[in-house]
């Protein structure tokens, strides 16, 4: 579908037609699911890998403790290499096939193994499911993002961009909603958890339209042809990302998508906590068992604890579920939806430079201030949103910025390598903190300096605000 024309006094909605909103809300809508699919694990790992482990998720032993957060590490990095792999691959996949074929490979995987994942019986089966799920989930943003960006004409391209990524907050509100209302309910006790995997097959509906609705954009129609006529201008080619016209590009893009992704599964994540926690330390306080050190509590004071923080539970949950609400929907939500505004008036680069900044700074508060010291809900309500809208809100800058460095027969394969080779990055991190055992807080404090990073190799990005895309 060709884009609207762009005159120079038009707004980034006026002219648009249906059939570009049509494939903005069909695009949206995967994304929507794809980020369910990665958030109900965030939403339901407290839960899921204790019984995995044939454990409580009240233990207080500090050998299981580890086991369980080292399990769980091991899985957001499964999930990481799964995207990686699936994001490349399906975005090769689809400058050779096209957007909409890919598209519905790409949803079907994800939906399948999600829904698989609720018979997971073993830790290893939850590493390897998640590694299965995200491949689906790479490779279906590689493609979603590149098909908005062809579709939709250059005054409305950056909005358009943010729009779709900012999708991800109805996937992660889902996820919330199941932990809030399913997983605290308890409504099959230990095995609640696995209610939410099963939700995920619904996706697979979503398919159905993609393939009777949805049309080649004719920049990758004209490319395919163009590829057929001459051998040298082959869609879907790796190795020309790194031939000196895209090596730049492809270099800086992949160094900020490992930067945002080892922040947001490292850190970003984990802002939920900080309710968790106050959250059963009232709990605690409740059932008189404040002021105890735990690493030397005798029997009967540990299996107070036990008991309190399991009659506590619903309480918790929904309290960790409030905290992964303002993090991520709220407040990550609105970084999302503003980064096209913002690089609009700052440029692709200045954009970068804030969000990396602040997310920096804001970081630093929560993980060496606010989580270290008894401050009230109420100081914890308000910072979560900003700490969530600074350090989430670069991520649609993938979504806008990597289709812009590419040309059309290379915009699937250059953004889905980009956006996803990042993830071996983050990944290796996640698995660090598997293997050194490191506490949410210590991962937390760890991976602020990488925001300080994303400043510097901002700094080496070229700037794209205002230009055509690439043929």
């Amino acid at each position: 579908m060709s884009n609207s024309s762009d005159g120079p006094s038009m707004r980034w909605y006026e002219g648009i037609t249906r059939y570009q909103w049509l494939v903005l809300f069909i695009a949206s809508l995967g994304w929507v699911f794809d980020v369910f699919e990665g958030q109900v694990f965030v939403a339901s790992m407290n839960d899921a890998m204790p019984q995995l482990l044939g454990a409580s998720s009240t233990a207080v032993d500090a050998e299981i403790k580890a086991a369980i957060a080292s399990w769980n590490n091991w899985a957001l990095a499964s999930f990481l290499l799964g995207g990686a792999f699936g994001g490349i691959l399906f975005g090769m996949l689809s400058d050779k096939i096209g957007r909409s074929k890919t598209m519905i490979v790409t949803i079907l995987f994800y939906s399948v193994f999600t829904c698989v994942t609720a018979l997971a019986s073993e830790p290893w089966h939850m590493v390897a499911l998640r590694f299965l799920v995200a491949m689906g989930v790479g490779g279906e943003w590689a493609v979603a993002s590149a098909l908005v960006a062809e579709v939709m004409p250059k005054r409305s391209r950056p909005v358009m961009g943010s729009i779709f990524h900012a999708s991800s907050v109805f996937g992660t509100l889902m996820a919330v909603a199941v932990g809030y209302f399913i997983i605290s309910a308890q409504v099959l006790g230990e095995n609640t958890w696995r209610l939410g995997f099963v939700i995920g097959v619904v996706p697979a509906l979503l398919t159905v339209f993609i393939r009777w609705k949805m049309k080649e954009p004719e920049q990758w129609v004209k490319a395919k042809e163009l590829a057929d006529a001459d051998a040298t201008q082959t869609t879907g080619s790796l190795k020309d990302l790194f031939n000196n016209q895209y090596l730049r590009s492809t270099l800086v893009g992949t160094t900020l998508a490992t930067i945002g992704l080892t922040t947001f599964w490292g850190c970003h994540i984990y802002g939920k906590n900080t309710l968790k926690r106050r959250a059963e330390t009232n709990v605690l306080a409740a059932a008189g068992l404040a002021g105890i050190d735990w690493q030397t509590a005798d029997e009967d004071q540990k299996n107070a604890r036990s008991e309190a923080l399991k009659n506590g539970k619903s309480e918790i949950k929904r309290e960790e579920m409030t905290g992964m609400f303002l993090v991520m929907v709220l407040g990550g939500g609105l970084g999302l939806v503003l980064f096209g505004s913002i690089s609009n008036l700052l440029g692709r680069k200045g954009a970068f430079v804030f969000y990396h900044l602040g997310g920096f700074l804001s970081a630093i508060v929560l993980f060496f201030v606010l989580d270290n010291g008894d401050y009230s809900r109420s100081v914890l309500l308000i910072f979560l949103p900003v700490f969530g809208f600074l350090t989430l809100g670069m991520h649609a800058g993938y979504a806008v910025y990597f289709p812009e460095l590419f040309p059309t027969r290379l915009r699937g394969t250059g953004t889905g390598f980009c956006f996803n080779a990042g993830r071996i990055g983050s990944a290796g991190a996640i698995a660090a903190s598997a293997i050194y055992q490191w506490t949410p807080t210590e991962s937390s404090q760890y991976m602020v300096p990488l925001f300080a990073v994303g400043i510097i190799v901002t700094l080496l990005a070229k700037e794209t605000r205002g230009e055509e895309l690439p043929d």
